[in-house]
């Protein structure tokens, strides 16, 4: 029997994986990049880490918001988005 911990951890990670998706999707569209090079921006960022330790419940905050975060945080003078 799975308990109501796991369940919730598994529907959190489930939630967060969608917002991630949905974020990187929206950096790549917002500054016309790779989806690739949004994805390693996002993972990269300081924003993902505190999305996943649940700080200040960013995972309510909108995509677009957080695609912003996620750019000034890394923009291209700190991370070089050349191929």
């Amino acid at each position: 029997m799975t308990t109501n911990v796991t369940l919730h951890d598994e529907g959190w990670h489930a939630i967060l994986e969608a917002k991630y998706s949905r974020i990187i999707s929206e950096m790549s569209q917002m500054y016309r990049i790779p989806l690739e090079k949004a994805m390693d921006m996002f993972y990269q960022s300081d924003t993902m880490l505190l999305m996943e330790e649940g700080v200040a419940d960013l995972h309510c905050r909108s995509d677009k918001y957080l695609a912003e975060e996620v750019w000034r945080e890394l923009k291209p003078n700190a991370y070089r988005l050349e191929s």
